[in-house]
């Protein structure tokens, strides 16, 4: 027998931070995001106002949301606000680790950080204020960080559960389509951001995450390799 130590049960069974037949669809869809997230971005550079798709979806006019809709809107705004994402990003990073996923892990953080940092750096670019010159609101930080975290949680699912391309994408789609519409609604309800932000924020998390899963992917295997 040779002194070479045998694999853990974690290096055979650690699935990758972006599941291989989820490659081709979400490449596609990250292309996408990231072209949708441009034009909207060129489309309202430097606006002050709500514009024309806006308006199909809000009334400018009308008054803010009441309770019992109003409080709603402010807790799942909490999850996008420093302490409300610091303790999501720690749950579902544990929730990783827990079910043996430790580069979903790794991608939950890198994400979380690459979505916001995009959107923190495109605002001031694109300088499409709400409510004031100082309120940047282009794209929305909070629903591209709450989407980003619902898309890694799908991709974990996907390897986990061994989800074919279909099933995988759908999965990924819809989780993505349920976080971005509970904080766009929540976002637009407190009127902290127009309907094309919370768009172009949905967009910056489906362009982030597959590239920063597939960077993770990379990095992991390029990595040193256990001794066997």
């Amino acid at each position: 027998m040779s002194g070479e130590s045998a694999p853990t049960e974690v290096e055979r069974t650690a699935p990758t931070a972006l599941p291989a037949a989820l490659r081709p669809p979400l490449a596609l869809i990250a292309a996408l995001g990231a072209l949708t997230t441009v034009v909207i971005g060129i489309l309202y550079a430097g606006h002050s106002a709500p514009g024309r798709v806006d308006r199909w979806f809000v009334d400018p006019t009308a008054d803010a949301i009441g309770p019992p809709w109003r409080r709603l809107a402010l807790a799942v705004d909490f999850l996008g606000e420093p302490a409300g994402a610091a303790l999501l990003v720690v749950a579902v990073a544990t929730a990783c680790l827990l079910l043996r996923g430790p580069r979903a892990a790794v991608l939950a953080v890198a994400a979380s950080g690459a979505a916001v940092g995009t959107t923190t750096l495109v605002k001031p670019l694109v300088g499409r204020t709400i409510h004031g010159e100082g309120n940047l609101s282009y794209p929305s930080g909070h629903t591209a960080f709450l989407t980003t975290l619902a898309l890694v949680t799908a991709l974990l699912a996907t390897g986990r559960l061994g989800l074919g391309r279909a099933a995988g994408t759908a999965l990924a789609l819809g989780a993505a389509l349920a976080a971005g519409a509970a904080m766009g609604w929540a976002q637009v309800s407190l009127s902290a951001h127009y309907p094309t932000d919370v768009l172009g924020g949905w967009c910056t998390a489906l362009a982030v995450v597959p590239a920063t899963a597939w960077l993770v992917d990379r990095a992991a295997d390029a990595g040193p390799r256990p001794r066997r």
